[in-house]
């Protein structure tokens, strides 16, 4: 049976992470005091699509580079920043010992998302995941779920656990 498992915010403090990544961002360049906190509450924890981000902070602070850039270079550092607590991956050691199968069903970018799980060490103690950006499909819907339990070599109708917040 698998127990499938939301990444950000659920296995990794995503907005601790982004919040390091928006102090360095206005710091390297040079965008003032309280640039880092307004580009926080912009993100308003990740449910503004990060295309829009982008744009806006583009627009705000008058960068040069395009928002496409911008984005390709945040999820290129954003997996250096991120951390999964020693509590989270003994737990995860745990549910596999008892015979879980254990997984990762996450929406985000490929890239991004693999980042985060191979530099957190969640990647060695998984069965398999499924991201919305390389299979084209979202949650909540139900065939990422599918994508996801059978990666860990489950059944999607034998059942399951999915633990994650409301994304």
């Amino acid at each position: 049976m698998p127990a499938l498992f939301d990444l950000d915010n659920t296995l990794i403090d995503r907005l601790d992470a982004f919040r390091r990544w928006t102090a360095e961002f206005a710091s390297e360049r040079g965008l003032g005091k309280g640039a880092a906190c307004w580009m926080v509450e912009l993100d308003a924890n990740g449910s503004v699509p990060m295309e829009t981000f982008f744009e806006l902070v583009r627009e705000r602070f008058r960068l040069p580079e395009p928002a496409g850039e911008l984005w390709r270079a945040y999820r290129a550092r954003l997996p250096h920043l991120v951390s999964c607590r020693a509590e989270v991956l003994a737990g995860l050691d745990r549910l596999r010992s008892a015979g879980w199968a254990v997984g990762v069903v996450t929406n985000g970018m490929a890239d991004n998302q693999t980042g985060k799980l191979e530099r957190t060490g969640l990647a060695s103690r998984l069965d398999g995941w499924a991201i919305s950006g390389a299979e084209g499909v979202s949650k909540p819907d139900v065939r990422l779920f599918e994508i996801g339990a059978r990666r860990c070599g489950a059944s999607p109708a034998a059942g399951g656990w999915m633990v994650g917040d409301d994304r």
